[in-house]
């Protein structure tokens, strides 16, 4: 099983899982000491894999270091601020 590596693109405000020629993508805008969770995407080919929860997971553990207060206009990333997700 090969390990998935998540890549943290600051410049491009975004974090990406890149597997062969495809790539899944959790897209943020930070606004002073806010961070916006704002859009995932992941292929329809690499569907199924988990790789969208372990973008967001990855992300929240981010800003949480970062010491952002986290908003999500991605209607996936709300899933993960709900209190069962917590």
């Amino acid at each position: 099983m090969v390990e998935i590596k998540v890549k943290h693109i600051e410049n491009e405000h975004k974090f990406v899982i890149d597997i062969e020629q495809e790539q899944a993508v959790l897209i943020y805008e930070i606004y002073d000491d806010r961070v916006n969770f704002s859009s995932t995407f992941v292929p329809d080919t690499l569907r199924g894999q988990g790789l969208a929860e372990k973008l967001v997971r990855f992300g929240l553990r981010w800003a949480s270091s970062a010491n952002l207060k986290v908003e999500a206009s991605c209607w996936y990333v709300q899933k993960f601020l709900s209190p069962k997700h917590q």
